[in-house]
């Protein structure tokens, strides 16, 4: 296939990433041998898509079949887990079986964290279909599920064993996605890459629209800079040197989450994220630990591709109740993944009140 690229994740379960277009074939030599049972997990969204991808399997041999859960966050809850875990009983599941989920992030950590809890594991193939899906959440292992109390509270790491990202799924994605999802794209760029900022602010147009070289290269670069921090760091113990690791990942998370979570998860999580990048550049800015030409780059190259910067729904105090629940909280301390500089990531931890709500007032309207 010519236009097919393998980027490989090392480490202790070792996979590979493919990219590129019409990649259902290259999904049996993945599923790997003496795998008989497959269940797809899609989205209602995605039923087409997942029947087809069930019925290809089943002339294959397999004995295939579909699950299909909630569009979007929804899926992302309790009685969702148990009602795959019910299907997976009654068509008799084994630990040799395997799972395949075709959707966007939702679906790819619920049918991941399903995968990694049933008989404590059976293998995972990803098909992501959202940009979202596939530099973030299809990559590293992680998944999980939300609660009442926060998102992704419970989850398990259990990696894929493998990834197929096929481009042609984002041509039919709406651009308000897309531009989504472009968000942990600039949020690679930020951390760890800065030839992504500089491609998205030359071109633009083409960093937000499906098919362009321009936003291969950017997925492409993304995966390179999430395999990269995920083979260091799987379980997010920490990095090497002063580098947080795998926490860098979460830059922009913590405000993000938990404007998610104010909104009822009707905010999409890419927007939510560009808006958190935004207040922890201010944080830093005011903390001493970034120049202000940087902090402000921040505004700029998320504006240029129409994410937002600003926020204007819950209160400073909703959202810092909420944020006292994210992951990377100790104790009674909130933790920031900040930037000392481009591609500097590092940790501030417990930061004087005082700056959060200044750098809050900056982002506000």
């Amino acid at each position: 296939m010519s236009d097919l690229s393998t980027l490989h994740v090392g480490g202790a379960a070792p996979y590979d990433v493919k990219v590129g277009t019409g990649l259902l074939g290259e999904l049996p030599a993945m599923l790997g041998a003496g795998v008989q049972r497959v269940a797809v997990i899609h989205p209602r969204a995605l039923a087409a898509t997942g029947e087809a991808i069930r019925e290809d399997l089943a002339q294959q041999g397999y004995d295939a079949h579909g699950i299909e859960i909630p569009d979007g966050e929804e899926a992302k809850l309790a009685p969702v887990a148990s009602f795959c875990w019910q299907v997976l009983g009654q068509t008799g599941f084994t630990r040799s079986d395997a799972v395949v989920t075709v959707g966007g992030g939702s679906t790819t950590d619920m049918g991941g964290f399903v995968a990694a809890t049933w008989l404590r594991g059976v293998r995972v193939v990803h098909m992501p279909t959202t940009l979202l899906g596939m530099v973030d959440a299809a990559v590293g292992g992680k998944t999980g599920m939300n609660t009442t109390e926060g998102k992704n509270l419970v989850g398990a790491f259990h990696e894929p064993a493998g990834v197929l990202c096929d481009l042609a799924t984002l041509e039919t994605l709406p651009r308000n996605e897309l531009v989504s999802g472009l968000a942990e794209v600039i949020k690679c760029g930020f951390i760890a890459d800065p030839l992504i900022l500089d491609l998205v602010e030359q071109y633009p147009e083409a960093a937000t629209t499906a098919g362009t070289d321009v936003l291969r290269e950017l997925i492409e670069r993304s995966l390179a800079v999430k395999i990269g921090v995920v083979v260091d760091d799987l379980k997010e113990t920490g990095g090497a040197a002063g580098h947080p690791g795998r926490e860098a990942l979460n830059y922009g998370h913590t405000l993000g989450h938990a404007i998610e979570r104010v909104e009822r998860y009707k905010f999409r999580h890419g927007a939510a994220v560009a808006i958190g990048m935004t207040f922890v550049a201010e944080l830093a800015r005011l903390a001493g630990r970034l120049d202000e030409a940087t902090a402000e780059r921040h505004r700029s190259i998320l504006d240029r591709v129409g994410l937002p910067t600003t926020y204007g729904g819950g209160s400073w105090g909703q959202l810092h109740e909420a944020m006292k629940v994210d992951k990377k909280t100790r104790g009674d301390q909130l933790r920031f993944v900040v930037l000392e500089g481009l591609a500097k990531p590092a940790v501030l931890q417990g930061p004087d009140p005082a700056l959060l709500t200044a750098a809050f007032a900056e982002i506000s309207r």
